[in-house]
């Protein structure tokens, strides 16, 4: 009877200490001053976007934008385009990313050349 108490005991305590640890889960995650951060995954890709939920298993990225390149044919001078996401033929309304995937976080600078491009592109909705 004592042995069995003991493990019920143990649960308890190994139980609380899990959900302690999961409710403390994302208390402290960045808070970013800007309204757009730069979002680094590790297949190299990156996306400029509004970041809910850091700290969490899956965050999701809200107004979504990437840059994609394209070299011409004749002159091999690549140009780069802001596109936001969301004009694709499934029109994904957010993103969600699993946080394995994250390497960095970036906050945008309202001045910075990328903030100013997501401006003009939000004046076009």
């Amino acid at each position: 009877m004592l042995k069995y108490i003991g493990v019920l005991l143990l649960g308890l305590v190994v139980g609380g200490v899990c959900g302690v640890l999961w409710g403390q889960r994302g208390v402290n995650a960045p808070k970013f001053e800007t309204t757009f951060q730069a979002v680094l995954l590790d297949s190299g890709q990156v996306y400029y976007a509004k970041v809910e939920g850091l700290g969490t298993a899956f965050p999701i990225l809200r107004d979504v934008y990437y840059v994609q390149s394209a070299t011409d044919p004749q002159t091999k001078q690549v140009t780069n385009v802001l596109i936001r996401r969301g004009n694709e033929w499934h029109g994904p309304q957010m993103t969600v990313i699993n946080a394995r995937h994250l390497v960095m976080i970036e906050p945008i600078g309202p001045n910075s050349k990328v903030a100013q491009l997501i401006a003009a592109k939000e004046q076009e909705k």
